[in-house]
C-alpha cells in the first residue's frame, strides 16, 4: 500500500499537481502540492482552507488514505492562488533521508519546527526548536500557544513522530510575539553520536 502511495505521490510531483487527502489520524482533509518523496516521509507545500499556500508539512506516506490526484477541485484552487499572485513555494532544503535529516535540515532553515506524535496523542503538537538528537531521541526546546519558551527541553522518541511542520503562519507568529528560542549550540548527528557544529 505505502508503495502504491509513494508511486503516485512521485506521479503528483513529476506532473505537478495539486493533490488532496486523508490521514489516519486526522478527520479532514489536506490539500497541497508534493514537493519531495523520501523513503518514509513526504514534503507538501499546505494550501490551506482559505486557498493560500500556508507552509511546509512533512507527512509519512505510510499515513496517506485516499489519495486524490488531482484535486477534484484543482483548477479552482489553482486559478484563486493565480489570481492572488500567491505562487507555489521552492522547496527548502530539507532532507527527507530520514526522520533525524528531516529534524536537522528543518531546525537548519526554518526558526520554528511544529512535530506531532499522533499515535501517543492525536490531538496535540509540539513547536519549537531541536536542541539535540541521538539514541533515538529528540531534545525539543518548546515555545507554549503563549509564545514564552519553556526553561528546559523535553525529550520525544523519534519513532513516535508522525508529522513534521514547518513555515506556517502560526509558527510566524509565535516566533514574532515570543522571538527567537534562547541561545543554542546546534548539533549534527553522526554515526549514532552527537556532535556539536
Amino acid at each position: 500500500m505505502a508503495s502504491r502511495t509513494s508511486n503516485r505521490l512521485v506521479e503528483a510531483l513529476q506532473d505537478e499537481l495539486l493533490v488532496k487527502f486523508c490521514r489516519k489520524f486526522e478527520e479532514g482533509s489536506i490539500s497541497g502540492h508534493v514537493l519531495e518523496v523520501g523513503p518514509q516521509f513526504f514534503m507538501v507545500a499546505l494550501v490551506d482552507d482559505s486557498i493560500r499556500f500556508n507552509g511546509f508539512l512533512c507527512l509519512r506516506v505510510s499515513d496517506v488514505r485516499h489519495l486524490e490526484a488531482p484535486h477534484k477541485y484543482a483548477a479552482f484552487a489553482e486559478a484563486a492562488l493565480r489570481k492572488r499572485s500567491d505562487r507555489r513555494p521552492k522547496k527548502p532544503r530539507v532532507s527527507l533521508a530520514n526522520i533525524e535529516e528531516l529534524l536537522l535540515s528543518a531546525n537548519r532553515a526554518f526558526p520554528l519546527l511544529t512535530i506531532h506524535r499522533e499515535k501517543v496523542d492525536p490531538d496535540l503538537c509540539w513547536i519549537g526548536r531541536v536542541l539535540k538528537i541521538g539514541k533515538g531521541r529528540v531534545s525539543f526546546l518548546e515555545i507554549g500557544p503563549d509564545a514564552t519558551w519553556d526553561k528546559n527541553p523535553n525529550e520525544y522518541t523519534l519513532a513516535e513522530i508522525t508529522r513534521v511542520d514547518f513555515g506556517g503562519d502560526y509558527e510566524k507568529a509565535l516566533l514574532l510575539v515570543g522571538g527567537p528560542a534562547p541561545a543554542q549550540q546546534p548539533v549534527e548527528i553522526v554515526r549514532g553520536e552527537l556532535t556539536r557544529l
